[in-house]
């Protein structure tokens, strides 16, 4: 799997001298997906002259992606019979310098969509990395061991622009909710990784009615933070086994809850990092199931009253 692959280079890094050379599986560069359902973020306004981006294959057949410099949201509508009017944005994971598309993004819409759920990919900006593929892993590899170095806090790896673009989603969503069936009020996210720090950076980035309405924290940082007083309802999923960010007796987790905010952990046995809709033969694959099972606790999962 290409997030794994990465997580065992960091660690490598990190464990070696900064002289020390590692030579990572080459990727297959691959062509630019069709994306006709693809929304320009910020239409004319959107940054960067020309799409700079690079598309691959690693770890198997999902694509991925990086240097995105023109974000994007691409809308996965349920069929209108079974559409509930709750909106949630996908934010894709890869450390900041890429994005699990597929695995993280496409993937996870189409079966949020499935359960009636109008499902959003967003293709927010990442680091620039080389053009070079090797010099690229490199690169992120040196980047990842650098920024994810105190297991205490949260991690130093951040990009301020993928924050900005998550906003502008929910600013999206919300401005066009008749178009798209959803309500206004009922737009959340679900985060995998770096996407996760996104969802939470959203959290605490902006004012209560320009925040996700709800938000599923997918193997993200456990370190706590400073919760709003009126933070919304956060769902986390991790795997005691991640190699990448230790459980720690959650943290954050504790202080939702301290904070008096609605939250509810789920801590999986096996998974390691980067797991998806769910590694088979472990129970990471309830995950969509229990997300939104807890969406249904929270009303989120009921049909629009004006339906």
């Amino acid at each position: 799997m290409l997030k794994r692959t990465i997580i065992a280079l960091a660690l490598t890094l990190a464990a070696q001298p900064a002289q020390a050379q590692f030579v990572m599986p080459a990727i297959t560069p691959a062509e630019a997906p069709a994306q006709p359902d693809a929304i320009a973020l910020y239409g004319a306004a959107t940054p960067g002259a020309a799409s700079s981006e690079n598309w691959f294959r690693f770890g198997g057949n999902d694509l991925a992606v990086r240097n995105v410099n023109r974000p994007t949201l691409t809308p996965v509508l349920p069929d209108p019979a079974r559409a509930n009017g709750t909106a949630v944005i996908v934010a894709p994971g890869g450390a900041f310098m890429m994005l699990a598309w597929d695995h993280e993004g496409m993937r996870v819409a189409r079966a949020l969509a499935d359960r009636g759920i109008a499902a959003f990919v967003l293709k927010y900006r990442v680091i620039p990395t080389p053009v070079d593929e090797a010099e690229a892993q490199r690169f992120m590899g040196q980047q990842m061991a650098a920024g994810l170095s105190d297991p205490t806090r949260q991690p130093t790896l951040q990009y301020p622009a993928s924050t900005e673009d998550a906003l502008a989603a929910l600013a999206m969503v919300r401005a066009n909710a008749d178009e798209w069936n959803v309500d206004p009020q009922r737009v959340g996210m679900i985060g995998f990784s770096a996407g996760a720090m996104t969802s939470l950076n959203a959290v605490l980035a902006a004012d209560a009615g320009q925040r996700p309405d709800f938000f599923g924290y997918i193997y993200g940082p456990q370190p706590a933070v400073t919760v709003p007083a009126d933070a919304p309802p956060m769902f986390v999923a991790i795997a005691f086994d991640d190699p990448l960010f230790s459980t720690q007796g959650f943290p954050i987790v504790e202080a939702w809850h301290a904070a008096g905010r609605p939250v509810e952990l789920h801590a999986y046995d096996r998974g390691s990092h980067g797991f998806g809709l769910g590694v088979p033969g472990t129970t990471t694959s309830l995950l969509l199931d229990e997300f939104t099972a807890w969406m249904a606790m929270q009303g989120l999962m009921a049909p629009r009253v004006d339906q």
